[in-house]
């Protein structure tokens, strides 16, 4: 048994509770999930989700698609198959990931899943329309995505200034900022609050953030104005 003894680990506080990065966007009639992590399961349990319209992975890593599988729960209540949005390269991670829910002869039980390729064009998913953005992963090409007023980036270390374009003008940004030091694959929190402060964006919250960041509480203390690291069950309205 290897147990952590940090202060994130050991805090009190719900704030330095951290699951694995996923949002839920909504509308009035359409419920979109950006991931299916490893706390899948948990994550729509806890927050009574009851039906899903659209599965949007932002790249294959196995804490962005572990969960895929336990979709099925959805399509058992909701009677239909579960529509997954993402580029190739994300698709054919899904795939491997579960194999078995895309053989011919599938075996009884399996997620029914529909896979939709998705390019950097604007797409609706019900009444939400979503334009991809894309980001670096160091050498991955990952997508966020841009909901109006409002755009969600995770696991990026670099955006080319075309695509920054596409952020400039959100009020709103959820950004991965890792740790404070440098990292190959993330942007470090000090490269998100410049990232940030580049595009001139009035509001961000941090995500995709490791217990070596430290706590929520000191860590916010040192932010700029409109600036706060994010939490789970963090809600916003946009």
């Amino acid at each position: 048994m290897i147990a952590c003894g940090c202060e994130v680990c050991t805090s009190t506080d719900s704030k330095d509770t951290r699951l694995r990065s996923s949002i839920m966007v909504q509308s009035a009639a359409t419920t979109i999930i950006i991931d299916a992590t490893p706390d899948f399961r948990f994550q729509m349990l806890r927050e009574k989700v009851k039906k899903i319209d659209g599965l949007l992975i932002t790249h294959p890593h196995k804490d962005h698609i572990a969960g895929i599988d336990d979709t099925r729960a959805f399509q058992f209540f909701n009677k239909k198959a579960t529509d997954v949005f993402a580029n190739k390269m994300s698709l054919e991670g899904v795939k491997k990931e579960i194999p078995y829910a895309f053989q011919q002869l599938a075996y009884p039980g399996v997620p029914k899943i529909n896979l939709h390729e998705i390019t950097l064009d604007p797409f609706v998913i019900g009444d939400i329309p979503i334009t991809p953005i894309l980001v670096w992963h160091h050498k991955m090409p990952v997508y966020g995505f841009r909901f109006g007023k409002f755009t969600y980036i995770t696991d990026a270390n670099a955006i080319d200034e075309e695509e920054q374009h596409k952020i400039r003008g959100s009020e709103i940004i959820v950004l991965n900022a890792l740790r404070k030091e440098p990292h190959i694959s993330h942007f470090s929190l000090p490269e998100a609050i410049a990232l940030v402060q580049n595009l001139e964006i009035p509001t961000a919250y941090f995500t995709h953030i490791s217990h070596q960041l430290g706590l929520n509480t000191k860590v916010n203390n040192t932010l700029p104005k409109g600036m706060l690291l994010a939490f789970d069950r963090m809600q916003l309205f946009v």
